[in-house]
């Protein structure tokens, strides 16, 4: 039988993984001090964690990107990841990062309620085509938005220019298997309700699948499993195996103006 703990566990296999948090959150923090217009905490409901942070480009905003953040739903908030926002802030685009409540003080489906919110605050506060990013349990979040089950308004999902779901999971079946749903919780309903690749979407709004070629195998097949299945409802799809990198190094492109993800996800190629 499948070991499902050791298929979802990223830092056992990436040496030196332990050290990574301290260091993605002290980049973030340098980044945030070099920033010219930056808006923290930016309340999207009555939640502690219920904030988002703006960065502003230079000059005028091209429209509005969304990065959600992954850690398996438990871990982590919107200031260890500033320095992501670079590569698009640079082409002129605002982006928006939201924290949100970790399970177990949250079900997935109250995560993904927050998210929607979330997009719902940014997006009144910029206007232009929304792009929305996610990495992780980030990628499950913002493939969500696109379902038929959706809450978004209308005239927010249809700024929705593009999604790109970055090692994203869109089916939380398999977690149901593992030591951590002890902290998660999925029932299988929830499991089902909340994958993505077993909805509907929406409408016709364009995914990428974006994963590192290093990565856990599972992590593979979640994103070729997006890509296939939405594709058979003419949805705009297309998998990314980037060669060589892992489950963190593969976000690290987004720093890069010139990078190939980064082009991605403001719609240059």
């Amino acid at each position: 039988m499948r070991d499902w703990d050791d298929a979802y566990a990223n830092s056992a296999h990436i040496p030196g993984s332990d050290k990574m948090p301290a260091q993605w959150a002290e980049r973030a923090a340098a980044y945030r001090a070099g920033l010219k217009d930056f808006r923290a905490d930016i309340a999207y409901g009555a939640g502690e964690r219920q904030r988002l942070d703006l960065i502003l480009p230079d000059g005028d905003s091209k429209g509005l990107v969304v990065f959600v953040h992954g850690g398996y739903w438990m871990r982590f908030d919107k200031s260890t990841w500033t320095d992501l926002a670079e590569g698009a802030r640079h082409h002129g685009w605002t982006v928006a990062l939201p924290s949100y409540t970790l399970a177990p003080a949250a079900r997935i489906s109250d995560i993904t309620a927050e998210i929607t919110a979330a997009i719902a605050k940014a997006a009144a506060l910029v206007a232009g085509p929304i792009r929305l990013a996610g990495h992780s349990a980030g990628g499950h979040l913002v493939t969500r938005m696109l379902c038929d089950d959706s809450r978004l308004e209308g005239a927010v999902y249809n700024r929705i220019a593009g999604t790109l779901s970055i090692s994203g999971l869109h089916d939380l079946r398999p977690l149901l298997r593992t030591k951590m749903n002890e902290t998660l919780r999925i029932t299988m309903e929830e499991a089902t309700c909340e994958s993505a690749a077993l909805h509907l979407p929406r409408g016709h709004s364009p995914v990428t699948a974006w994963v590192g070629g290093g990565e856990r195998p599972e992590f593979i097949r979640q994103s070729d499993l997006m890509a296939n299945v939405w594709t058979g409802f003419d949805v705009p799809t297309r998998l990314v195996v980037d060669p060589g990198l892992n489950h963190f190094t593969v976000i690290d492109g987004l720093k890069d103006p010139s990078s190939p993800i980064t082009a991605r996800l403001i719609g240059l190629d």
